[in-house]
This record gives structure tokens, C-alpha cells and sequence, in this order.
């Protein structure tokens, strides 16, 4: 089912958390920004909307890596209910997909809750000081081959962040599988 999560609330603080990524190390989450910014995605392994443009977020992390921003991605889906997202097809995925950033598994899904993460892919931009700057999609592609000249969102934020601090106000919001929460207890 599609999901859609709010837009931006800008100035929110990023929580830190660790979490085991798939390289068997634990990583912080602020330690990975640059000191320009730092991108939070949550996505998954079987998303269609995220295997659709899972190149585009490769590329865009290298490509925001040369502006001093951070990459991180987090799969917090329940892997009992969702067998494609366990722990060892994330460390498939990323090695497939040749990750520059730290994939990152939210086991209890505590940091999806703490961020309000609504879907796959669903990202958080912030800008040096760790205040929310961009909630909103990757680019316009949705599930589809993107054209060659297709505005990239998410990158053109982020330079523009990197550069005044501040995000575009207006934002358009990602699209994609809603997160796969575990039954309450």
C-alpha cells in the first residue's frame, strides 16, 4: 500500500541513535553527516518504489558526498512478517547496489517511530546544524525509468541547504510502501 508521510517540519533536531549496519559495525546516525548537512533515508530491500530508484540514490549520495553532505539509509521494516528485508538480504542489497553510505538496520524500529518515518523511501535533509531543511522525494519518477532531464529534488535541496542553511519551502512528498510496522506487543 502507497504511503505518503507529511512535509517538512522545518527546524526539527535529528535524533542520534546506533544502529548495526550491514558491514557488522554499529554507526551513529549524526556521525555520519558532512559538515555541510546530512540525509536520513528510510528504505528497504523489496519496496518496488525504492528498487525503481535505488541507482538514482546511489548516485545522488556520491554526488551530495562532494558537497560535504552525509548519506545514511535505515531499513526498519519488520523482517519476521517481510522475510525480503532481514538483516542478510539488506548485506545483499547494498553490496548489488555498491552503497557508498552506511545501510543501517532499526531492528526494533525505534528510530523509524522516533522519526516519524511514514515509507520507502522516505528522506530527512538537514542542514550543518542538524535542523530538519527537506522532506520530500527523491525526484518525479515515482516506480518509473526516469527521463534524462528529470529535476532531482532531493539533490537540488540539499546543494541549495549546503549553501544558505535553509531548504525550498516548497516541497513536493515522497511516495512509496508504507514502512512494514511489527504487531504491538
Amino acid at each position: 500500500m502507497a504511503a505518503v508521510p507529511p512535509l517538512c517540519d522545518f527546524g526539527w533536531q535529528a535524533v542520534d541513535a546506533s544502529l548495526i549496519g550491514t558491514d557488522g559495525q554499529r554507526h551513529s546516525l549524526l556521525a555520519q553527516a558532512g559538515r555541510q548537512g546530512l540525509v536520513i533515508a528510510f528504505i528497504c530491500n523489496h519496496c518496488p518504489y525504492v528498487k525503481a530508484v535505488i541507482g538514482r540514490i546511489v548516485r545522488d549520495a556520491h554526488d551530495l558526498a562532494a558537497l560535504d553532505i552525509g548519506f545514511v539509509a535505515i531499513n526498519a521494516n519488520d523482517a519476521a512478517a517481510y522475510p525480503a528485508d532481514s538483516y542478510e538480504n539488506m548485506q545483499r542489497f547494498s553490496r548489488e547496489n555498491a552503497f557508498p553510505f552506511p545501510y543501517l538496520h532499526d531492528a526494533d524500529q525505534a528510530v523509524a517511530h522516533a522519526y516519524g518515518a511514514v515509507c520507502t523511501p522516505d528522506f530527512f535533509g538537514f542542514n550543518a546544524r542538524g535542523e530538519l531543511q527537506y522532506r520530500g522525494r527523491l525526484d518525479g519518477s515515482r516506480k518509473q525509468e526516469a527521463i534524462a532531464d528529470l529535476r532531482r529534488d532531493l539533490f537540488e535541496a540539499m546543494r541549495q541547504i549546503a549553501r544558505s542553511g535553509a531548504g525550498p519551502r516548497e516541497q513536493i512528498a515522497s511516495v512509496g510502501c508504507s514502512i512494514k510496522w511489527r504487531d504491538s506487543p
